[in-house]
């Protein structure tokens, strides 16, 4: 039994609840308008993908700017796996991911994508931990595993640090490239974090296991 073929069993209310809270169409539209030097309009779509891709629950997800919706700057696939106190989130790249440009609005592309079109992105899985109550009610809060995710920009080799705030209609996300050795920022927003409000919910679409 591969990976792409494990039994989705004893999946939790917060695995589900987490993906259906993801997927939809988020917007930092008020941020932009309100801060337009130093944060451009983005959309960051999270699409629930058909149950038998990973037998289990998994997102296709693009970022874009407002102004070129059809060239998304980031793509991925997303596995949800229930590890029990925590929700443990695979990501993968796409081999050819500008044939799927506009998955997040369109099913018809979105169904075009299958497992032998993905590769894993090892050490860059995310992990997510649900915190209730509080000021801001219910939310998962996550990041990238470790300090292996590594990613190489204008000749200088640097690994991502990754913060995420989720709630049923926000994404708040901060991500940084450090360098290696200096650990010093190479690369990332310098104004603090993108605020997105959720435009279109797409929960409907998440499986019934």
């Amino acid at each position: 039994m591969n990976e792409f073929t494990q039994a989705a069993s004893g999946v939790s209310h917060d695995l589900i609840t987490l993906a259906r809270w993801m997927a939809g169409d988020f917007s930092n539209a008020q941020q932009a308008r309100e801060n337009p030097k130093d944060y451009a309009h983005i959309h960051v779509f999270f699409r629930p993908l058909a149950f038998n891709f990973f037998d289990g629950i998994g997102l296709y997800s693009e970022q874009v700017y407002d102004y070129d919706l059809w060239k998304p700057y980031r793509q991925g696939i997303h596995r949800l796996v229930d590890q029990g106190d925590r929700i443990y989130i695979e990501n993968y790249s796409l081999k050819n991911a500008m044939f799927y440009a506009g998955s997040g609005r369109d099913l018809s592309i979105l169904n075009t994508i299958t497992p032998d079109c993905i590769e894993r992105r090892h050490h860059c899985s995310m992990v997510f931990k649900r915190e209730e109550g509080g000021e801001g009610g219910d939310r998962f809060l996550g990041g990238v595993e470790g300090n292996q995710c590594l990613i190489e920009k204008n000749g200088c080799q640097t690994y991502l640090h990754s913060y995420v705030e989720i709630t049923e209609t926000t994404w708040v996300s901060l991500d940084r490239g450090l360098d290696i050795n200096t650990h010093q920022q190479v690369w990332g927003s310098a104004f603090g974090p993108l605020r997105f409000q959720k435009r279109e919910c797409f929960a409907h679409e998440v499986p019934t296991l």
